[in-house]
């Protein structure tokens, strides 16, 4: 695979620049060029903020403002599995203070970190919307309710028990 600076592949910004060619307008889409580049690389590192600027022939900054806005898209490769712990006020008043530390020290990393392995990235959010279940844990796409401490590790577990089955 032939790689660009940053050694990203030059394979993914030929995905990319399809993708973009193949709009029939590229006028008001920069989101959702943004929202298929983080598909396609991951996350938006600076070489791909700037392919796109000047792929729709925009500044920079324009890209990097919107990037840095929205807090869904990311400027550092993420890990396999984002665990989002919900820090609104029913969840941080039903202890979910006390989650995001067990699972700090647990996977060894800080909130908006990933683990050296690759395979996790910690969140902490205003608000998933399940206030009535408090306090809340998301793992991607999966809702965990009434967490407590005890349950960290189970969940974690679940997720690293998936790697090395899917290895086999």
């Amino acid at each position: 695979m032939t790689k660009l600076s940053n050694n990203l592949p030059k394979e993914k910004f030929d995905e990319l620049e399809k993708y973009i060619d193949s709009l029939q307008s590229t006028k008001g889409a920069l989101i959702e060029i943004l929202h298929k580049a983080q598909d396609i690389f991951g996350y938006l590192p600076r070489d791909v903020q700037l392919f796109v600027a000047r792929k729709l022939g925009i500044p920079g900054a324009e890209v990097f403002g919107v990037v840095s806005f929205y807090s869904y898209f990311t400027t550092e490769p993420q890990g396999k599995h984002t665990i989002s712990v919900c820090m609104g006020t029913a969840c941080f008043v039903k202890g979910s203070d006390k989650i995001i530390k067990k699972l700090q020290n647990d996977l060894n990393i800080n909130s908006g970190e990933t683990t050296d392995d690759g395979l996790f990235t910690l969140r902490e959010v205003r608000c998933i919307g399940a206030c009535g279940l408090a306090p809340v844990v998301m793992v991607d796409e999966k809702v965990y309710g009434r967490v407590k401490e005890e349950d960290v590790e189970k969940i974690i577990h679940a997720y690293r028990d998936r790697r090395v089955n899917s290895a086999n």
